[in-house]
């Protein structure tokens, strides 16, 4: 199997992967449909995923890569379904008009110093940087709630499925980066392994409830 191929399987089945992650915003949605209410839920998220999958789709545009294109085509139309979604049974709707229109702004800034700036391989690395830069910001996330697992010796609040999912899909992207010999997608992503691992290896290591540590069990969001 030579370099080609391994680049082939690795674009299909990363791409494949990303889009069920993006898809479990649905069941977000779902909940927050039958309730009529968005309840504690932020809508952060999915302002700043549709923010995030669209730096992407840029990038993948100014490097000619189908895969992240199809990949953040998607993302960024189910991140911006979400967000509309969460607009509608929000109480705090001015809030998340401000935070889409600021993403949206910076969005266009960003566009619109892509598109004039006359030198290519300048735009591509700016782009790539922020794009690596937010992608960071986003695996940073979960520290705080890591803290808190850590301090109740308890894994319970973690949602096993979510971060092994984000595991596989990081370490696809990884190898996928490394094979392109892209250090913004290979960065980003080795760090979303090494967090998403971490948070993995809690679950091994606290096999027991909080009650059973001498911890009342609290229920969090």
């Amino acid at each position: 199997m030579n370099r080609e191929d391994i680049k082939s399987i690795l674009a299909v089945t990363a791409s494949i992967s990303t889009i069920l992650q993006f898809l479990a915003g649905t069941l977000v949605c779902q909940k927050i449909v039958q309730k009529k209410s968005t309840g504690d839920i932020s809508g952060l998220p999915f302002v700043s995923g549709f923010l995030s999958t669209s730096l992407w789709l840029r990038y993948g545009f100014l490097i000619g890569d189908h895969s992240l294109i199809l990949v953040n085509t998607v993302g960024a139309t189910l991140h911006f379904s979400y967000a509309v979604v969460f607009y509608l049974y929000s109480i705090k709707k001015t809030v998340i008009l401000r935070q889409f229109f600021g993403s949206i702004g910076i969005l266009l800034t960003i566009l619109a110093y892509s598109v004039y700036e006359s030198n290519k391989e300048v735009s591509i690395k700016y782009v790539g940087f922020l794009c690596c830069v937010m992608t960071i910001m986003f695996f940073a996330a979960p520290l705080t709630s890591l803290l808190y697992v850590i301090k109740v010796k308890s894994a319970e609040s973690l949602p096993f499925p979510i971060i092994f999912m984000s595991f596989i899909v990081s370490m696809q992207w990884f190898f996928y980066g490394v094979i392109l010999k892209d250090t913004f997608i290979q960065i980003p992503n080795f760090l979303g392994c090494l967090l998403s691992g971490f948070q993995l290896s809690l679950f091994c290591i606290y096999t027991k409830s909080p009650s059973s540590q001498g911890y009342s069990s609290v229920q969090t969001f």
